[in-house]
């Protein structure tokens, strides 16, 4: 949903992304830093409780990692393994929060948030994976109403305010973002089988035609043929008998 606003977020960090570009740090050294800046947050704060400070750190490097892309676009150094890296890279954050949520949560006494923690985390690595699978078939698949975006907001405003006493508020969001979860994955199950099922069926390959027969190499059989038989040879000779041996 929070897609439609990239182009206005856009216009916003490129100018930021110009700045940043000029101090010569690349797009990928910015994705790397702004992971590992984000896992520090969630690993290093929540799994103690903390879960306001911990907040604080992981959004501060999200807004970080969103300048990749600006500083790409600013310098032209766009590629498709910085886009492979950032999308691996957001992967190893999500799962670096909620697993950092799910120990905390679990550490308080509260086994059923850190259940629903866990079916977050599990539910999200599947949404993305849908999608992901679906574009390397050569389908569309940007439909889903809990998306990266909406799933961190929801997961970090709850837990900053958790962290600062509010009552219940963590516990309703992860209710709702296990259920947005799994309603966009089957959002994005039914939009790939349509458009599966509306793609014509492959035709088998015809078989190639057969070859006719080699004519036979056979040696034909020894013997006299029929016209041979048949044609009267010479009449034999009668044998004449020897003269006995003179006596001297």
């Amino acid at each position: 949903m929070l897609n439609k606003l990239r182009p206005a977020l856009g216009r916003v960090l490129t100018p930021i992304g110009r700045g940043v570009a000029r101090t010569g740090v690349s797009p990928n050294a910015i994705t790397v830093v702004g992971t590992a800046g984000v896992m520090a947050g969630a690993l290093g704060f929540f799994p103690r409780g903390e879960f306001f400070w911990g907040t604080m750190v992981i959004t501060a490097f999200v807004l970080f990692d969103m300048l990749d892309g600006a500083v790409a676009r600013v310098t032209g150094k766009i590629s498709k393994f910085g886009a492979f890296l950032d999308s691996t890279m957001d992967r190893v954050a999500d799962a670096a929060i909620f697993s950092g949520l799910m120990i905390g949560l679990y550490r308080d006494g509260r086994q059923t948030l850190a259940g629903v923690a866990l079916f977050c985390l599990v539910a999200g690595v599947v949404v993305s994976y849908a999608k992901a699978r679906a574009e390397g078939l050569g389908y569309t698949c940007n439909v889903g109403i809990a998306e990266r975006a909406e799933r961190l907001i929801i997961a970090l405003v709850a837990a900053g305010f958790d962290g600062l006493g509010v009552p219940y508020i963590l516990a309703l969001a992860l209710w709702v973002l296990a259920a947005l979860s799994t309603v966009t994955v089957g959002q994005r199950f039914a939009t790939v089988r349509a458009q599966a099922l509306a793609d014509p069926a492959p035709t088998p390959p015809s078989a190639p035609p057969s070859a006719p027969a080699p004519p036979s190499t056979a040696a034909p059989a020894s013997g006299p043929g029929p016209e041979a038989a048949a044609e009267p040879g010479p009449e034999p000779v009668p044998e004449q008998e020897s003269e006995p041996e003179r006596r001297a």
